[in-house]
């Protein structure tokens, strides 16, 4: 099980907008993390003291770096959300003390080097379902460059 350390050290999130806490298992088709900072009062995806249930979608992004992170056994590159679907919310906040301690899976669904699918959900400690969605993360492709053999830049 990797902490909250090991986590930081594998997705661009860092300080206080790295949302998850743990990692409960992965594989190379998933990764189930545990998170409380949903019900830290300085998270920094609160608005006016509240947490609402759309933030899930970013817990869900954080799982789906850290699963590419975890299966290419090197930190993820910063993506876009390039896609949003399926997106479905049963509650209207995450602040909820009744949520507990909340799991955030990350199931990848196809990827390659320019994209990645990844359907994900959030459940609360007592087994509710928070939210679920569909997510593609695309990730900026550098232009190639051509080297001068004199000098060995472009």
């Amino acid at each position: 099980m990797l902490d909250r350390a090991a986590i930081l050290r594998l997705i661009p999130h860092q300080g206080r907008m790295c949302l998850l806490e743990r990692v409960a298992g992965w594989d190379a088709g998933r990764v189930r993390c545990l998170a409380r900072s949903h019900l830290d009062p300085a998270n920094p995806l609160r608005r006016h003291g509240i947490l609402p249930s759309v933030a899930g979608i970013e817990y869900g992004l954080q799982a789906a770096a850290l699963h590419g992170a975890l299966v290419d056994g090197e930190p993820t590159p910063p993506g876009l959300l390039a896609s949003l679907r399926a997106a479905r919310f049963t509650c209207t906040r995450l602040d909820e003390a009744a949520i507990g301690t909340m799991g955030v899976t990350a199931q990848l669904l196809a990827g390659d080097a320019r994209a990645m699918r990844y359907e994900f959900s959030l459940l609360a400690e007592d087994g509710r379902m928070l939210a679920s969605g569909e997510a593609l993360i695309a990730f900026a492709q550098l232009p190639p460059q051509t080297l001068s053999p004199e000098t060995g830049r472009g």
